[in-house]
């Protein structure tokens, strides 16, 4: 009874209790869609005010500490590995096409046609990403200019601090943040009612195209994890000149705290332990690199996040221009980066992404159903590719111990204060 607790198994259950319930209900069924939009809209209303928060707050809260050669490499390596993360998902996405085989016969909602942004040349597109009227862009929820908006206020608030070392204001703003995280986990108390309603009108609608449609999204996920798996397998075998058959051993113990917990955080100290014992990274270049990939690592999101996009498009027949999909490369791996942070899980990520393109929503729900399993396939990857990014760095500083990783020496990782990375913790679950 205690399993049944658990958020992830009560909407598990209410997604297959509300697939079966739409396939034998029929067409019935669609009269629930309402109190499944209700759930969205509620979720909805919180995007602004959250983005706008969050993305403050990370600029503001920035010091500037951290440069030098190892971050410099850092997020070289983080930043080229999401996208490549995120082209790997496009490219899947249009082949395997996981969002066919539903269609809706229902209009967008008007509301979304206003924020939807039509297929521009490339000028007019990057003179959208900014707004005239920041308040116009709020109330259309156009997260593009929100976000620049966000970040030009985060710089300047930084400044302000810098100058005056007064910080009420980004207090203030990050206290916004919480109240509006605070009313997003009570929203997702009735996730499990809105996921079943969700689910029981579209089954009812489309039949058990919703069923084949869920199981290619989790290939198409699954397949870019294993490819960008060993995507990386192959790159630090040819620049570490390390043994990979070696490999799994160092990152069997790691992997299963990852796929059994699918948190980033709760793995994150058996990460560093293994990565300085049994890797042999050195302890300086694993301190700076996990504790920086727990945020800006998580290279399972972005591929996620951008076959989120792929599918929401195909399962609305909604056609996506060169712009869009290269802004919705850019809004992945951003999130990834924790230049835009969205805190409230998957639902959050997906609303955002949908918003920020012009997507409808409906089949937002089927997502949601499935999101424990594509959350094991990220932290997976969120994991392990935080340790290669550590191989990765401290090989180009001579900061691997080869006898460490060839099991011929050993060494002992420092204890580390896990309350020192109480925030990186926390951002990096979200992503998982």
């Amino acid at each position: 009874m205690r399993t049944l607790r658990h958020p992830a198994v009560q909407i598990g259950v209410a997604a297959i209790g509300g697939i079966v319930f739409g396939l034998v209900a029929g067409e019935w069924a669609t009269n629930l869609k309402f109190v499944g939009d209700m759930f969205i809209r509620l979720i909805q209303m919180s995007i602004v005010p959250l983005v706008m928060a969050s993305v403050i707050v990370a600029t503001g809260s920035m010091t500037g500490t951290g440069t030098g050669k190892i971050a410099v490499r850092t997020f070289k390596w983080m930043l080229g590995f999401s996208v490549v993360a995120a082209v790997l998902a496009w490219a899947l996405s249009a082949v395997i096409k996981p969002g066919t085989g539903i269609v809706f016969d229902e209009e967008v909602d008007p509301s979304l046609q206003e924020s939807a942004q039509e297929a521009l040349g490339w000028q007019d597109t990057v003179l959208n990403f900014v707004s005239t009227n920041i308040f116009d862009a709020m109330s259309t929820a156009t997260m593009v200019p929100i976000i620049v908006f966000s970040l030009l206020f985060g710089i300047a608030l930084r400044t302000q601090i810098n100058k005056t070392g007064d910080t009420r204001v980004l207090t203030f703003i990050d206290q916004i943040q919480q109240i509006v995280l605070t009313m997003i986990r009570l929203v997702m108390y009735i996730a499990p009612i809105g996921v079943f309603c969700l689910l029981a009108a579209l089954a009812g609608d489309v039949g058990f195209a919703v069923v084949t449609t869920a199981l290619k999204y989790l290939g198409a996920t699954l397949l870019g994890v294993l490819i960008l798996f060993a995507a990386f397998v192959v790159v630090v075998t040819v620049r570490t000149r390390l043994n990979p058959l070696l490999l799994p051993g160092k990152l069997a113990e790691q992997t299963a705290i990852a796929i059994t917990t699918t948190s980033s955080a709760v793995t994150f100290p058996t990460v560093l332990k293994n990565t300085v014992e049994k890797v042999g990274v050195s302890q300086k270049v694993a301190n700076f690199t996990l504790s920086i990939g727990l945020t800006m690592g998580s290279y399972g999101a972005v591929l996620n996040y951008m076959i989120v996009v792929m599918f929401l498009a195909q399962a609305g027949d909604v056609e996506l221009g060169f712009g869009q999909i290269v802004l919705g490369m850019a809004l992945a791996v951003l999130l990834n980066m924790g230049t835009i942070t969205v805190p409230g899980g998957f639902p959050v990520v997906a609303m955002f992404l949908a918003t920020s393109l012009g997507l409808p929503f409906e089949a937002v729900g089927l997502l949601i159903a499935v999101d424990w399993f594509s959350g094991i396939f990220r932290t997976f990857l969120n994991v392990n590719g935080d340790t290669f990014v550590a191989m990765l760095v401290a090989n180009a500083d001579d900061e691997i111990d080869r006898d460490v990783y060839n099991g011929t020496k050993t060494v002992t990782a420092q204890d580390i204060n896990v309350d020192d990375f109480q925030d990186a913790m926390a951002r990096a679950d979200m992503a998982d």
